[in-house]
Parts: C-alpha cells; sequence; structure tokens
C-alpha cells in the first residue's frame, strides 16, 4: 500500500460508511413501524373445544380431499404456538394442510395463579386426551397422527404410551427423552446438584416467562444482545428481511408462564431422574410404560439444537418395541427446524410423506385389525392392554406369571406379584386397582399369583 495514499483510501472508506449509515439510518422509523405491525398466526383457523386456558384450534382445509388420519399437533408450555404459523412461508400447519392433512393444533394458553397446581398428569391424561377424543369423534377416526414439538414433544410421547391405541403415528420434532449426560447445557444447569426447581415454584408459584427467556438468553448471549441487531442494521433497507425479524422478536418476546408443579416434576423426573428414558416415570399414580410404544415413531432433530442436542433425543429410539422408526436429522437449530426456508422446501415435504404413507396404511388395514379384535373379545375377557401402563411387554410379563385377565389380576396379590414381575409394589397395585374399576370380579382366582 502506498504510504501516501493510504490515509486518503481509509477517509474515503469512512465517509462512505457514513454516508451508508446514514442512508440506513433515515429508514429507520419507518422500519419501526414495519417492526410493530408485523402479523402471525395467519393461517384460517376456528376454536372447536376449550378447556381451562386451553384452546383447540381447527385449521381450514386447502385442499378438496383431506387424508382420512387427521393431524394433532401439540406445542410446548413454553412461548406461543404460532411459531408452526409464523408467516404463509414459513408454516409448518400449512405445509401439512397443502399436503392434505386435517390439521388440529392445542394452544395451551396461560396459566393462572390457580393452575400453578396443574401436574405433568392433568396435561397428558386430562388435557391432550380430551383434545385427541375431540378429533377421534370429530373424524370419526380410531388413531390420530400426532406431532410434538420440544416439550410438547415429551408430553405427546408419555400420551402415546399411555393410549397406544389412540395413536396411529407419532412424530417428535426437537423432543427431549434422555438425559444422561446428552442434553447439553439445559441438562447441567438443571442437575439436581444446582438446581432445585421447588425453590423456584415455592417462590413464585408459576414459573414466570421472564426467568425462562434469561435462561434461554444465556445459553448464547452474543447472538441474543448484540448479533442479531447487527444483522437487523445491516438489513435495514430490506422490507422483507426486518418484517421476518419482527415476526421472530415477536415469538421471542412473547412467553407464557409455566404451572409450577409441571415444570417442578418436568425437571426433577425428565431431567434429573431421566425417568422417561428408564421407563420409570409414574403420572399421577399411573405408570407411563414405553413399552407401549408400537406405532410407527419419526424423530425430527436438529444437528445444530442447543437446546435439544441430537443425543437427548436419538438413542430413545433403541429403548422402544416400534419396529418402524425413523430419525430426520437436519442441519438446522431448535427453532430454524420451524422457520427455516430450507427446513421447509426440503426438509417438512419429507414429514409430511412420513405420516401420509403411514396414514394410508392404517387405514387400510383397520378393518382387519376391527375384526381381529371383535373375535379375540368374543374368545376371551377384556385384554390386559386396555389398562393405563400395560403394553406388550408387560402384558406378556403378566402372561407367564399367570395372569392373563383383567379378572384374573384383580384377584392377585400385588406384593406377591410385584416380586414375580420384578417391579415395584406401587406399579403393580395401580394395575390392580384399575383393574377393580375396570370392572373386573375378583370371584375369579385361577390367575392367583
Amino acid at each position: 500500500m502506498n504510504p501516501f495514499t493510504a490515509p486518503l483510501k481509509t477517509h474515503r472508506r469512512l465517509l462512505t460508511q457514513g454516508m451508508e449509515t446514514a442512508e440506513k439510518m433515515c429508514l429507520l422509523p419507518n422500519r419501526l413501524e414495519d417492526l410493530a405491525s408485523v402479523e402471525v398466526g395467519k393461517t384460517p383457523s376456528e376454536v372447536i373445544y376449550s378447556e381451562n386456558k386451553l384452546n383447540l384450534l381447527h385449521y381450514e382445509p386447502l385442499t378438496d380431499d383431506p387424508h382420512n388420519t387427521p393431524l394433532l399437533v401439540v406445542y410446548a408450555l413454553i412461548n406461543r404456538p404460532y411459531i408452526l404459523d409464523l408467516q404463509p412461508d414459513k408454516s409448518v400447519v400449512r405445509r401439512f394442510l397443502e399436503d392434505g392433512f386435517d390439521v388440529y393444533l392445542i394452544d395451551w394458553g396461560e396459566p393462572s395463579q390457580l393452575d400453578a397446581s396443574l401436574t405433568l398428569g392433568d396435561y397428558v391424561k386430562r388435557y391432550i386426551d380430551n383434545c385427541a377424543d375431540v378429533v377421534r369423534e370429530r373424524t370419526g377416526t380410531d388413531a390420530i397422527n400426532i406431532l410434538g414439538y420440544c416439550m410438547g414433544g415429551t408430553l405427546s410421547t408419555m400420551y402415546a404410551a399411555l393410549h397406544p391405541e389412540k395413536v396411529a403415528n407419532l412424530g417428535l420434532m426437537a423432543t427431549g427423552l434422555c438425559f444422561d449426560d446428552t442434553g447439553g447445557i439445559l441438562e447441567q444447569w438443571g442437575s439436581e446438584e444446582y438446581f432445585d426447581p421447588e425453590a423456584i415454584t415455592e417462590t413464585y408459584g408459576n414459573v414466570p416467562a421472564e426467568f425462562l427467556a434469561t435462561g434461554f438468553a444465556q445459553m448464547n448471549p452474543v447472538d441474543t444482545y448484540l448479533g442479531k441487531y447487527t444483522i437487523l442494521f445491516d438489513n435495514l433497507d430490506d422490507r422483507t428481511a426486518v418484517e421476518n425479524f419482527g415476526r421472530m422478536e415477536r415469538w421471542v418476546r412473547d412467553g407464557v408462564d409455566v404451572a409450577g408443579e409441571a415444570y417442578r416434576q418436568f425437571i426433577e423426573d425428565i431431567y434429573q431422574k431421566n425417568a422417561l428414558y428408564q421407563n420409570e416415570l409414574v403420572l399421577d399414580g399411573t405408570p407411563v410404560d414405553i413399552g407401549n410404544l408400537t406405532m410407527p415413531v419419526l424423530q425430527i432433530i436438529g444437528s445444530f439444537d442447543h437446546l435439544i442436542p441430537p443425543d437427548a433425543s436419538k438413542p430413545f429410539t433403541e429403548v422402544i418395541p416400534s419396529e418402524d422408526t425413523d430419525i430426520y436429522e437436519f442441519p438446522t437449530g431448535h427453532v430454524g427446524m420451524a422457520v427455516s426456508g430450507k427446513a421447509h422446501a426440503e426438509l417438512w415435504p419429507r414429514v409430511a410423506t412420513w405420516f401420509r404413507e403411514r396414514s394410508v396404511t392404517q387405514i387400510e388395514e383397520s378393518a382387519t385389525v376391527s375384526r381381529g379384535e371383535a373375535e379375540a373379545e368374543a374368545d376371551h375377557d377384556q385384554s390386559l392392554q386396555t389398562l393405563d401402563g400395560i403394553g406388550p411387554t408387560y402384558e406378556e410379563r403378566l402372561h407367564d406369571a399367570g395372569i392373563t385377565t383383567v379378572t384374573q389380576l384383580v384377584a392377585a396379590d400385588p406384593v406377591q406379584l410385584a416380586d414375580r414381575l420384578g417391579l415395584s409394589e406401587s406399579r403393580v397395585t395401580s394395575w390392580i386397582e384399575q383393574a377393580r374399576q375396570f370392572g373386573g370380579s375378583s370371584d375369579d382366582s385361577t390367575g392367583s399369583s
């Protein structure tokens, strides 16, 4: 570089940059208006069911001949669900509608202090089950498709394990399922060695949205507090880019509180005890048996997901009995898989195809299955799998112990049966209590343990 001309070139570059900055600053008032006026969640829908703060949304079909097996989307208890319908070209909901699915979505709303005592069991056994039954009755379908996102995927997994007969196909999007030094920084922060969730709930009741947002922001403070605004300034002359930024910022800042007891249970049972993966989770007295997950299961994973790293999801496939499992790993992050243009061009068509192909198979086989069930019911007492927590694996073990019907289970001694099965007495007692409520008679002791 010429030492005599270098100062002049530097001066010229600074002047040019200054002029560009000044021109962008002139755009700022209009861009602030654009940021404030962005709209989200615009795909037409109607509320078809409400319970407490929950609304079940049904979206208007975009095809004349929708698939016979509807799709229920279960969102997380954190933030708002419109991240799945952010804008027309970045809408997971719309992708399924365009593929011919009849789509329903659970919007949890925001809990009040009166809801602080809601448990995970309330959300799974009551709210999700009620919504699934509404969809099933409305569509005349015995088993439906379910897609869960993040925490909603974990709740969906619990539900499918409790009610496998109601779930045709299960999709899990960025879902935390196993935490044995696999869950990244959130697992480390949530370790019982460092964190007591009950201290939070005792202080606040419900966990404040601001508390959660601050924690997530601290995982990537540079981008959260500086980087993204630098990118915004560089793109002030691009109105579309500014509006896209505004939609994302609206969602990030539009957090909701989380019911205190459900939060405590989730941290302690899912993160700290790894109970779902270990098949030791109990919801309000009902065991959640992942041995019931025999339906097709798809995991949709982001390679760069810092909230739910791939290793917090992938191993789950190895501990469930389903013979039809897939993992779609895509080079994006936790939120990117819902909103990136590349994901909508390449990932979501594959996901829709996965559901569609299995929905068709399920419809074709439903008549045969129904005939088989009717014949089985005529031959013997109600199957043990009619009880929550008993799937094919536990039913086989009970058969080996001489318990083949609900009636026989009522007559069993819980201590002896638990010892024979190698299970906890509380789990076996729960089954026996369900059997009694189901209407089994204690007079038949032919299968007594």
